[in-house]
């Protein structure tokens, strides 16, 4: 996560720039036809590829910070793979496990993905997210951290990737 991140003041803040950034990333999507979103870019991943990469990392949001399970058991992977919270391990695991799954699984995969984030959000007090993630955390960083890192950061990051592919 950035160190200088955003942190909305309030549910409707969050909860409105998550729908912002997910509208400007669908909005990208809708432009490319079959051939561009599987067309891999010059790091080997394709459009479908980051799209997959968000759906998974939405997952991990749900199953393993806010519902504190254990990430290896959310992201259905040994748990060397989570050790340590490698993105050079993990995210190349991800990458193999859903590079042949067609663009149309994985976009539907992600909006049900979305709507479940924002359900559980909506569900959620903002009291709640101001709750420190880590018990042990001598920071006491906030859920709301992991949200906004996970969302509206992550939508826009890869939004620009793939526009950048256009």
């Amino acid at each position: 996560m950035a160190d200088e991140q955003w942190i909305p003041g309030s549910k409707k803040e969050l909860m409105s720039a998550i729908e912002r950034e997910w509208n400007a990333l669908m909005g990208v999507v809708a432009k490319l036809d079959e051939t561009q979103m599987t067309a891999p870019d010059a790091g080997g991943w394709s459009p479908k590829d980051n799209l997959a990469h968000l759906a998974e990392w939405m997952n991990v949001l749900m199953g393993y910070h806010i519902d504190r399970r254990p990430a290896h058991e959310v992201l259905g992977v040994p748990e060397e793979v989570t050790k340590g919270w490698d993105m050079e391990v993990i995210n190349p695991v991800l990458f193999q496990r859903n590079r042949d799954r067609s663009a149309q699984d994985v976009l539907d995969s992600l909006k049900r993905l979305y709507g479940d984030l924002t359900a559980k959000l909506d569900a959620m007090s903002f009291d709640d997210l101001l709750t420190p993630r880590h018990a042990d955390d001598p920071e006491k960083r906030p859920l709301l951290l992991w949200v906004v890192g996970d969302t509206t950061e992550h939508f826009a990051e890869h939004r620009a990737t793939i526009e950048k592919m256009l």
